[in-house]
């Protein structure tokens, strides 16, 4: 594969491609269900509108809308395999195809945000980008849910999928993001961590954030 100058776009191309896969094996979210229902937990208006970043084939959602069927989703996400996969898995939910770099051009407030497993393909620089544009599309006390895999930054590069792909991977450290998130006026709410394994069988320690947004900011 010929490596391109955007690692997002690389990943994206992965992705749409093996989106069948993808959603084999990670449609089950049970290993997060404590952290996603911890999530629900905190959302305490009825009829919210919750934003789901890089949904994937829309896992995440499925599993929010099982324990709050009145959430209104949409979710977003630049594989256009997975959002036809997202489609046909959450038939009540809204899909389309953007770049979470980009959801600054979203004109509507949430009152949640969810984005699992999309900061492993952002640099700190989108990734700093992303979850400020996240503040400013969440409504006063909106909860955000935030997941990636924890290691040294410094370790980040290209790993090898077990199809042979290979894609880009950023780690990320808890002070790293706690500082980021805290310096675009969140409040952390909850830290988890996690013991999974790649696809190409490489454990590794997922670290899940959960915040809140702080009132009048």
């Amino acid at each position: 594969m010929e490596l391109s100058d955007d690692k997002s776009i690389e990943a994206a191309v992965i992705f749409n491609k093996y989106a069948h896969e993808y959603q084999g094996k990670f449609m089950d979210v049970s290993l997060y269900k404590g952290t996603l229902k911890t999530f629900c937990n905190f959302i305490n208006k009825e009829n919210a509108k919750v934003l789901d970043v890089a949904c994937g084939p829309g896992n995440v959602t499925k599993y929010l809308l099982r324990e709050k069927p009145n959430l209104i989703v949409l979710g977003i996400d630049l594989a256009t395999n997975m959002i036809s996969l997202a489609r046909c898995n959450n038939p009540n939910a809204t899909f389309k195809v953007m770049d979470c770099r980009s959801i600054s051009s979203l004109t509507e407030k949430f009152d949640a945000v969810v984005s699992a497993f999309c900061l492993p393909y952002l640099s700190k620089e989108e990734t700093h980008k992303l979850v400020n544009d996240i503040s400013a599309l969440l409504s006063d006390q909106g909860v955000c849910y935030i997941s990636t895999m924890e290691n040294d930054y410094n370790k980040s590069g290209y790993e090898t999928g077990s199809k042979g792909d290979q894609i880009y991977m950023h780690y990320y450290e808890k002070d790293y993001l706690i500082n980021v998130l805290t310096s675009c006026n969140f409040k952390i709410e909850e830290v988890s961590r996690i013991v999974s394994t790649m696809s190409n069988g490489k454990e590794v320690t997922d670290l899940i954030i959960i915040s809140r947004k702080k009132n009048g900011l």
